[in-house]
């Protein structure tokens, strides 16, 4: 792989540990920094925009979708038809890219594995360069362990197919340098793993894969379909050969669905319904709004007339274009009472059911246990079919408003439900600060999307004074004195900072990652902080 050197000079700031080398090689560096040269300046310009766009949503403007944009919706084109080993996609499981996730992952029986540098994942330079090992010794088959009480991990034959989910254009790495200046996140994540693994995936006969994630606007579609070209130009890939699944998961993204999938339409490999961002964004772009109240997480289900009409638009979108549909997360973990297991699992086959029946060509498990559930559910509406595809749902016809119509679900929150999201955030929070993205609480795979839910959640609360103030900060107290009595490990003063600033603060930060990754996360070598 020949590759001109970079206008820019990489200087990786984070503390080497063992194998780094391997994947901080010069030549992945040059790779990775002819990606920030070309594109750093426009992620820039993209974050001003969601900034521009917010403002003026927060101000009154109405959201809809876009008149300039009527031809791309109105003409007929198609997708690029599914790359190998994305044909069938009935069963996905997420997760970190950790050493024994990658295994139980592979071996799970689903058709394929996201891999999550982003929400699943806590973005420590080790977690960062650790995954990006585990990826390639995976596609190497080189990944056998055996931990230290004697559990042995192993590929097996049939494995799942890896699509990596690079974290968000939000996103910096301090840990590596450009000219001074922190790498985009999404650069560093997709160059890395692409530079090591897109010929091995080629050659293994399948292809760099990927999804993308918080997504606003058909404009960063077309930004990652840039990236994608230089990085294939830049390896004598062909173009075409990359395949990204683009995550559905902001209200403005909504309403550009087949602008997102006409920007990557040489690239696409469908739409996915990423359900608890996609909240998260409703309250972070209308959380000032008495009309966008939320209830309790729990009560915010699929049924729900708004995300109803946000799910079968985006069956609708992609089986037009030719694109696969992926349902939404089945975050059920089985704990130890095997009667609340089985009650989860009845509730995860219903919600896999209203997803097959509505045209979904596959859904999303975060637990291995629930891969059975899922494939059962989909092969009774599928068959030896890959797909649905040919259903193109020419029944549904949704508009702004039906997405918008969160008014029939609002509610004031229940006392179980502020505490629960208090106490979810905290733990998430002193999880994710010790490293660990994807975290079990009460039953669920929680992860960064829903800690995100239950922080803005309690910030709309109190904006909406449905809530008192002193209630939640005593709640707080409490919820912080059983997590130091659970985890005598947690940094409470260090939690308990980023709960206030992102929760309790009088604006509402867009994201509590940017805020907690800059405070606690970046070690740099003896000298630099």
């Amino acid at each position: 792989m020949s590759i001109s050197a970079p206008t820019s000079r990489a200087r990786v700031l984070g503390v080497p540990a063992d194998r780094h080398d391997e994947i901080l090689t010069p030549e992945a560096l040059e790779f990775v920094g002819r990606l920030v040269d070309a594109f750093a300046e426009r992620r820039l310009e993209i974050l001003k925009e969601r900034t521009r766009v917010g403002a003026r949503l927060a101000s009154g403007s109405p959201l809809d979708f876009s008149v300039a944009t009527a031809r791309i919706r109105a003409d007929t084109w198609q997708v690029a038809p599914p790359a190998p080993g994305l044909t069938d996609r009935r069963v996905e499981i997420t997760g970190p890219p950790e050493r024994a996730m990658t295994v139980n992952a592979l071996n799970s029986g689903a058709r394929v594995w996201m891999a999550d540098f982003e929400d699943a994942t806590s973005p420590t330079w080790d977690n960062i360069v650790d995954g990006q090992l585990n990826l390639l010794d995976a596609i190497e088959r080189r990944i056998d362990f055996t931990t230290p009480d004697g559990k042995p991990y192993r590929l097996g034959e049939r494995l799942a197919t890896i699509v990596v989910r690079p974290r968000g254009w939000h996103l910096t790495e301090e840990h590596l340098e450009f000219d001074g200046r922190p790498a985009p996140a999404s650069l560093v994540d997709f160059g890395l793993y692409f530079f090591h693994c897109a010929q091995r995936q080629i050659d293994a006969g399948h292809g760099p894969y990927f999804y993308l994630p918080k997504l606003e606007s058909r404009d960063e579609a077309r930004l990652w379909n840039d990236v994608f070209v230089l990085a294939q130009d830049l390896t004598g890939i062909p173009r075409g050969t990359i395949r990204a699944t683009v995550l559905i998961e902001t209200i403005t993204a909504a309403v550009q669905m087949e602008e997102i999938l006409y920007e990557l339409r040489e690239h696409s490999s469908g739409l996915n319904a990423g359900r608890w961002d996609y909240l998260f964004s409703l309250i972070k772009t209308f959380g000032h709004r008495t009309d966008f109240l939320l209830p309790d997480r729990a009560k915010v289900t699929m049924t729900a007339p708004f995300m109803r009409a946000y799910t079968d638009l985006l069956v609708r979108t992609c089986h037009q274009r030719g694109a696969h549909a992926i349902g939404g997360m089945a975050a059920h973990v089985p704990g130890k009472d095997p009667d609340a297991h089985q009650a989860a699992v009845a509730r995860v086959r219903l919600d896999k059911e209203r997803e097959a029946e509505d045209g979904f060509d596959g859904s999303w498990v975060a637990h291995p246990a629930l891969v059975p559930v899922c494939r059962e559910v989909f092969d009774g509406v599928l068959g030896s079919r890959p797909h649905q595809i040919d259903r193109t749902r020419d029944d549904v016809e949704v508009t702004a408003a039906r997405l918008l119509s969160v008014r029939r679900v609002s509610a004031p929150p229940t006392a179980e439900g502020v505490r629960t999201d208090i106490a979810v955030a905290l733990r998430y929070f002193a999880a994710w600060l010790h490293g660990q993205g994807a975290v079990a609480l009460y039953g669920l795979m929680e992860d960064a999307a829903t800690a995100e839910i239950a922080r803005v959640q309690i910030w709309q609360w109190l904006r909406h004074r449905v809530v008192d103030r002193a209630t939640v900060l005593g709640l707080v107290d409490d919820e912080l004195a059983a997590l130091g009595a659970e985890y005598p490990w947690a940094p409470l003063d260090e939690v308990r900072g980023v709960f206030e600033r992102t929760a309790l603060a009088r604006e509402l930060p867009a994201f509590f990652t940017t805020d907690a990754y800059s405070r606690h996360l970046v070690r740099h070598p003896e000298g630099r902080s």
